[in-house]
């Protein structure tokens, strides 16, 4: 006798729902953009030894862990879309607190390489999110 978990399992749409999901997975919009998302978000993480403004405390801990939560989520979303996919709204949400974080945390930022580093990865962080997003709200109304 089946147990209810494996009966539920086998239920007709829960296979066409992971369907659905594999396919938008394997599209390949969806593996460019999910990729693009997690370079983002590495660059992100790196970006003040790259661009110099490691001595900046406040703002460099920000960009590490925004940067490395980026990276993880577009991970997540690549690795197992049917399951992750209702996170892709943090990527653009990320992007914004990227582009405004210049302001808001460091308060007084000294440099321009700061502010343009930001609004640069900030704004790819919300066209590649909004993108993210979009994908997966399309499969789902492709019901």
């Amino acid at each position: 006798m089946d147990s209810p978990t494996r009966a539920m399992e086998q239920h007709p749409d829960i296979v066409a729902m992971r369907m659905r999901y594999e396919r938008a997975a394997e599209s390949p919009m969806t593996q460019i953009t999910h990729g693009l998302i997690v370079l983002a978000g590495v660059y992100l993480a790196i970006s003040p030894w790259v661009v110099g403004f490691s001595g900046q405390a406040t703002i460099t801990v920000n960009n590490l862990l925004t940067g490395i939560a980026v990276a993880v989520i577009a991970m997540g979303l690549a690795s197992a879309f049917g399951r992750t996919h209702g996170l892709a709204f943090v990527v653009p949400l990320v992007g914004v607190w990227t582009i405004i974080t210049p302001w808001v945390v460091s308060g007084n930022v000294d440099t321009t390489n700061v502010i343009v580093n930001n609004v640069i990865i900030g704004a790819v962080l919300v066209v590649l999110g909004l993108v993210g997003f979009t994908v997966g709200l399309v499969h789902q109304l492709r019901r």
